[in-house]
């Protein structure tokens, strides 16, 4: 018999979010826009979300005739670029481009920076991404059942590697343990990409991951992926079942990028950023672009995008607490 881990229970068992997103009433904008852009990205350059808002911006910049300028604001797990995206004007000029980290670290970390129901309105998501569940060849298991009848068999004796401490990964894995029972010690890179190293080198013979940076090291051997972390299989990865079709129901995840804009910018300014950012995500070259990457270009109503926010930061509340997960 499957064990078990609905996302749902762990919504309603969460404490409920009592504030609400308010998107303000239209007034103004109709000359949006009229000078170029700023992209916040809270990493730095070269990362899955730097490239995304690349990509994007360079085709609303074709698109609207306005420079769009990418700011890579690293540092403190994401908080001071999200945090100065959420103070600056709420003129539609600057427009943050983030991770799954804005759901994550409203917990994760005692004081982010920015109250994410206060100080930014959804705008859209704009990819996603699973996580999937790694080993090195060596390892004797090929499905998740049989990985975790190996560590329940050597209790004490394994570990996994993740980017670091409340990422996706780390917290992927932590769900599989709660779900599972199996005990395993954390070893936290800076990154994904020492993570990897380590994983392919069997110095940690066990990670969760973002699809990105696995997906190369799956397809040429260096590792063994087991499960993907999305509600269905990944086009990218066909062969890895999902986490629900090895026996876990309802556990899902993933990574995002999501596009955020201060609180208080005009609702006519919201509307027209998703419509043009919807637009971009279906344009055949860009999908051609982040597809090969692992990423699903999407894209979703600010409406549709602010209840996944809520149902997020509840899901990861949960896990976060759970766990006892701190931030470094």
């Amino acid at each position: 018999m499957s064990r078990r881990v609905s996302v749902r229970a762990m919504f309603r068992s969460a404490a409920v979010v009592g504030t609400m997103f308010v998107i303000p009433a239209p007034g103004w904008g109709a000359d949006y826009p009229s000078r170029p852009l700023r992209y916040i990205v809270p990493f730095a350059p070269g990362g899955p979300t730097d490239v995304a808002a690349r990509v994007i911006g360079q085709k609303m910049s074709e698109g609207w005739s306005q420079p769009v300028v990418v700011d890579n604001r690293p540092g403190a797990g994401g908080n001071i670029g999200m945090a100065l995206a959420a103070k600056a004007p709420p003129d539609g000029y600057t427009v943050l481009f983030t991770s799954t980290s804005v759901v994550v670290n409203p917990t994760l970390f005692e004081k982010p920076g920015f109250d994410i129901f206060k100080d930014l309105i959804p705008v859209t998501r704009a990819n996603t991404t699973p996580n999937v569940i790694v080993v090195h060849p060596s390892m004797p298991v090929k499905t998740v059942a049989e990985l975790v009848a190996l560590v329940k068999a050597n209790p004490g004796k394994y570990s996994y590697a993740s980017p670091g401490t409340g990422t996706t990964g780390h917290l992927t894995c932590e769900m599989l343990r709660a779900a599972t029972g199996i005990d395993l010690q954390h070893v936290p890179f800076n990154g994904a990409a020492p993570a990897t190293t380590s994983l392919v080198g069997n110095q940690t013979p066990i990670g969760c991951l973002g699809l990105p940076p696995a997906q190369p090291q799956i397809k040429s051997g260096a590792l063994r992926g087991l499960a993907v972390s999305s509600a269905q299989r990944w086009g990218a990865t066909p062969e890895l079942p999902t986490m629900v079709e090895s026996g876990y129901a309802g556990f899902v995840n993933d990574l995002m990028t999501g596009v955020f804009v201060p609180a208080g910018t005009p609702a006519a300014i919201v509307n027209r950023l998703n419509a043009e950012i919807a637009r971009i995500v279906m344009l055949q070259d860009v999908r051609d672009r982040l597809g090969p990457l692992g990423f699903e270009p999407v894209a979703n109503s600010p409406a549709a995008f602010a209840q996944q926010v809520r149902d997020e930061v509840r899901m990861y509340s949960k896990v976060i607490r759970d766990a006892k997960i701190k931030a470094d």
